[in-house]
């Protein structure tokens, strides 16, 4: 009994930890690095966006999207209506903040980062962002789990899809272009300008029309095999790929 008792303090704890916690205080140094990042990134690369009519006019709503780079969700924020930009947070793996240095914890502050566990439960940081949801926020989620290894998308899991059904809010679907060829995984830096065309390096952001839970009977499974099949069709399209 007492084991029991001490399991269920440690669980309360723990979840208590992660309320006060996440998402992460994106404060001065979270605005001042999007800002600085973002002047970066436009001198660096040709960053442009188009299906901008399909965001969502009111928040909350959950952001899909391929997962290519280290900067998806920042650029992703950037081209949202301004008035959305301090609600955007972002589902970010735990070992962000503690193995990937000053780089990672000024993600997780840019990104208003809630931590979840990738390599085991991730139940904690999905009834978190759930709660952010009904608070008005929005929450990024890429259904990957990590960055593509290849330029490809890679099998979606159904968190993005369950947060959307749970919460009962639209799912905005996002395929990023181009975002692997300037800064992929395996690159030590960026690497954003085009050798062959002599320019920089393009990076489109699509956003697609919102998928809407009582669609697929409010099943996260199904809405996630609708939402794998367009992000597959704009693979389909990407010039980058072919």
């Amino acid at each position: 009994m007492a084991d029991k008792e001490s399991v269920s303090k440690e669980q309360n704890t723990s979840a208590e930890d992660l309320n006060k916690k996440y998402p992460t205080p994106r404060g001065f140094s979270g605005w001042f690095w999007y800002h600085f990042s973002m002047r970066v990134t436009k001198i660096l690369v040709k960053l442009r966006a188009d299906g901008r009519e399909n965001i969502p006019a009111t928040n909350p709503y959950v952001v899909c999207s391929n997962h290519q780079t280290y900067a998806d969700g920042m650029w992703i924020m950037s081209f949202l209506p301004r008035k959305h930009r301090k609600y955007f947070c972002s589902l970010a793996a735990s070992d962000l903040e503690t193995n990937y240095g000053g780089l990672g914890r000024a993600m997780m502050h840019v990104g208003r980062g809630i931590a979840v566990d990738r390599f085991g439960n991730p139940v904690r940081g999905l009834i978190k962002a759930k709660k952010e949801l009904e608070k008005g926020n929005l929450i990024l989620v890429h259904p990957e789990g990590t960055r593509t290894h290849d330029g490809r998308v890679a099998e979606f899991k159904d968190g993005a899809a369950y947060l959307s059904v749970k919460a009962e809010v639209p799912l905005l679907p996002i395929y990023i272009e181009g975002g692997y060829q300037a800064w992929s995984r395996h690159m030590k830096r960026p690497q954003t300008w085009d050798k062959v065309h002599h320019r920089r390096k393009r990076i489109t952001i699509h956003f697609g029309k919102p998928f809407m839970p009582d669609d697929y009977d409010r099943d996260a499974h199904k809405m996630t095999e609708a939402i794998y099949s367009w992000m597959k069709e704009m693979e389909k399209k990407d010039v980058n790929l072919q």
